[in-house]
């Protein structure tokens, strides 16, 4: 059983979308918490249609995108979590998929497992199927996207993971310190995260077994976006002494001076 985390801003097209596919798609009754980060009148309706199948925190207001995530891993009943964004769309078996890929790669290593993603537009991470299946979810066809998604499936692996979703056990998130809540917004704070996990020795494999669907921030695009970036990084050379780095090739995080 796999403890499901999404946190959630003010997108709630896309937060239906998120739990229609998740709770859809399978196989097991796992946990799936909603963490509301702020705007929970604009949620609600989505909250109350799923009630039955989701818990639902509230954090009141809007603390940021690293509190939420970390409150609901600490509130995870399992020992496995994953951690997704809201505009994210889950596929068929994703539970029973990502099992397999526990079982079957965990014997030697501490793992962070990442699901490949499918994304509508080019990306800078290059592991990455674009395939442009709705660039918004009033527009996407969830069964389309089921059905395609089978297609690629298929038992590949690479140690290049480092970026979301990702699956993992819940001690090691609380034993690195889960997400760094200085982050404004959360941006960076994934990269941040990574880094920790490359420095703790966790390996960090990107399966091909499954791959969930993004429509890539659809709460935090243009100027606010950038600017929380822009202050993502400088905290991250405040506190690391130089900035994350990204590698194109491996998806690791570095530190470069």
């Amino acid at each position: 059983m796999i403890s499901v985390i999404i946190p959630t801003y003010k997108s709630p097209d896309a937060l239906e979308l998120c739990l229609k596919s998740a709770i859809a798609g399978q196989k097991n009754k796992n946990q799936i918490i909603v963490v509301v980060d702020g705007h929970y009148d604009i949620n609600k309706d989505v909250l109350m249609k799923y009630e039955m199948f989701i818990n639902i925190l509230d954090l009141g207001s809007n603390a940021g995108l690293s509190r939420a995530t970390n409150l609901g891993v600490f509130n995870a009943q399992h020992e496995k979590i994953l951690i997704v964004n809201d505009d994210n769309v889950f596929p068929t078996n994703w539970d029973i998929k990502l099992e397999n890929d526990w079982n079957h790669l965990s014997k030697e290593n501490r793992i962070v497992i990442t699901p490949n993603q499918i994304e509508p537009n080019p990306s800078m991470f290059k592991q990455f199927v674009i395939k442009d299946l709705g660039t918004t979810p009033a527009e996407f066809d969830l069964e389309k996207f089921q059905l395609y998604e089978e297609t690629l499936s298929k038992s590949e692996y690479s140690q290049s993971g480092s970026t979301l979703p990702v699956f993992m056990k819940k001690q090691d998130f609380i034993m690195l310190g889960g997400w760094d809540e200085n982050y404004t917004l959360g941006m960076v704070a994934d990269w941040d995260f990574f880094l920790k996990c490359n420095l703790a020795d966790l390996k960090m494999i990107r399966t091909n077994s499954t791959h969930f669907y993004h429509f890539t921030s659809i709460s935090t695009n243009g100027s606010a976006r950038q600017e929380a970036e822009r202050s993502g990084h400088e905290y991250a050379k405040y506190k690391w002494g130089s900035y994350i780095q990204h590698d194109l090739e491996t998806n690791l995080k570095v530190i470069k001076n």
